[in-house]
């Protein structure tokens, strides 16, 4: 294997070179400044698989193996030689690593610290660009590859092995699955940790633990995902919400020397997370995966030392006292000086009969490729009029045999971006329907037929659909606040200019002056995003609001 070689062919567009680059004597001498040299004898194991990530390795002389480990047995798939370092993402987020690094020879390293590393990181821009592209690179060699010992066994037409799937991917987790209707051999495993149909999904959690439809919480305590994250002492912010605007705020708070803490109820992204491409932000001509965008965000957000508990929910905000005290999942609080509320939005749902029923099965809100997947050369329904609704049309329509996109309006002009209308009209595999409402849903186990009305003719038809994806309106995430800060009608929270001498002085809003543009009717708190009234549902506006919002933060914290 010649220097810089990977045992398996690397990404597409990803070079060997950019994913293991090899650093000057005068740089590894910066990292030295920071660490300590450490002597390792052949063979020694430097870090453990599913170990926590507490030390960073800059490879001096000799070379050290990246060994994926399953079932005790060990497979080399990618060395350290001279001036080459450790480390993936896991190295930011602080969660356990994927594979085992031993040294192949007696070897000389740089030993550093994580917290020390993470402070380069943050002063170094030289060592912080080749760092982040080499640990992004790595993270999506390791999804690609599959290298991890989780192993999902579930079904296309299951609502919770969507559900894990999406969790596991939307966080970036490598994992193998396997499709009960589809692997004959499934039996065997099955019999093999004891697991009968009815505790499918299945997640098999490093090999040994076997976790039957395991929640979001339980799949990220097994991952260890949340680990090393103190949540007793008092933060500067809180970010509750880790969509675009949540990241925003958390990647400008931390950059600008605040203590964040952010807590996320599923994955990062939000509903945008959910796009399977966004053309119309600034800065990004052929697009940009909202999945990728989040993940961008989320990475900057750790480089510059912000914390993110993930799968936890917020269930409510103890609004009477200073410290603000946000309510998590199990009776667990976290406490701040000041809260950002991003917790976002969702689409409203559809008033079928027997909606619950095929949701997962057949009824799906966003359109990502773990949904296009299960629907390439069939027909599907796409409900709404919005950019949403048009992204997943215009995407679905590259794998779909027809997509019906069904309008209550009378067109698209009032809530879509021109271009996106433009390439709907042209598009021959999308039938526009204005005027329109699914009425009916029909099948088994799975969703097969759906009935829809034109409303201006009465007109009913049936059509047998495999697919529905749900995208009107929307539905804020504001409900745990509890009255804590002042709502319009909808539940959106009204925030600055909008709050009304009657909101304030039944807030008794204590202050002499007046709420800054994005705070609520409860000094400290702000709410950026989908979930705050008046809001402009775009990325580049969620993004701009989390970002100013920290402006207001400071000034809060000086009072």
């Amino acid at each position: 294997m010649s220097d810089n070689e990977l045992s398996t062919p690397p990404l597409p567009g990803a070079k060997p070179d950019d994913m293991f680059p090899a650093l000057t004597p005068e740089q590894q001498a910066r990292v030295a400044a920071h660490g300590r040299m450490r002597q390792v004898e052949k063979n020694q194991t430097v870090v453990e698989a599913n170990a926590e990530p507490n030390k960073f390795f800059v490879v001096v002389n000799g070379q050290l193996n990246l060994l994926r480990v399953s079932e005790d047995l060990e497979e080399v798939i990618a060395v350290c030689r001279p001036g080459m370092f450790t480390g993936e993402l896991n190295v930011l987020s602080g969660r356990r690593g994927l594979v085992r690094i031993q040294a192949a020879e007696s070897s000389e390293l740089i030993e550093i610290e994580r917290e020390p590393l993470m402070a380069l990181v943050q002063t170094d821009s030289e060592l912080s660009d080749i760092f982040l592209r080499a640990f992004i690179l790595r993270r999506l060699e390791l999804i690609a590859r599959g290298v991890s010992d989780l192993v999902l066994i579930g079904s296309s037409h299951s609502l919770d092995t969507l559900r894990i799937k999406e969790f596991l991917t939307r966080n970036y987790q490598p994992y193998s699955y396997i499709d009960l209707e589809r692997d004959a051999d499934v039996q065997e495993l099955l019999d093999r940790f004891k697991i009968v149909i009815a505790d499918l999904p299945v997640l098999i959690c490093r090999g040994r633990e076997v976790l039957r439809n395991p929640t979001n919480q339980e799949i990220a305590a097994c991952l260890g995902f949340n680990e090393g994250i103190d949540q007793t002492h008092v933060r500067d912010m809180i970010v509750v919400g880790a969509g675009p605007a949540g990241l925003a705020a958390a990647v400008y708070g931390a950059s600008e020397g605040l203590d964040v803490l952010v807590l996320e109820s599923d994955s990062p992204g939000g509903q945008a997370g959910t796009s399977s491409k966004i053309e119309n932000y600034l800065g990004f001509p052929t697009g940009i995966s909202g999945q990728e965008l989040a993940g961008r965000a989320y990475t900057q957000a750790q480089k510059f030392g912000a914390q993110v508990l993930i799968a936890k929910d917020a269930k409510g905000l103890a609004c009477d006292r200073r410290p603000y005290v946000v309510q998590i999942d199990e009776g667990e609080r976290v406490a701040a000086r000041t809260v950002i509320i991003a917790s976002g939005a969702q689409y409203r749902k559809l008033r079928l009969e027997n909606l619950s029923h095929f949701e997962g099965a057949g009824v799906y809100y966003g359109a990502t490729h773990l949904e296009a997947q299960l629907c390439s050369g069939e027909e599907v329904i796409v409900v709404g009029g919005g950019n949403s609704a048009g992204q997943a049309a215009v995407f679905l329509a590259q794998t779909a045999r027809r997509v019906h996109m069904l309008v209550r309006g009378n067109g698209l002009a009032e809530k879509m971006s021109r271009y996106l209308i433009r390439r709907i009209e042209e598009s021959p595999t999308i039938d526009l329907r204005t005027n329109s409402e699914a009425v009916s849903l029909e099948g088994n186990d799975y969703l097969e037929r759906v009935q829809w009305r034109d409303n201006k003719t009465g007109r009913v038809e049936t059509h047998n659909v495999s697919a529905l994806f749900s995208m009107t309106g929307a539905v804020p995430n504001s409900s745990w606040l509890q009255g804590c800060v002042a709502c319009d009608a909808r539940g959106f929270i009204k925030t600055g200019p909008d709050l009304s001498p009657e909101d304030l002085a039944h807030a008794h809003w204590p202050l002499k002056r007046e709420p800054h543009l994005l705070e609520t009717s409860l000094p400290g708190v702000f709410a950026v995003g989908d979930v705050r009234g008046g809001n402009v549902k775009r990325v580049a506006s969620a993004v701009g609001e989390g970002s100013i919002v920290v402006s207001f933060v400071h000034r809060v914290l000086s009072e």
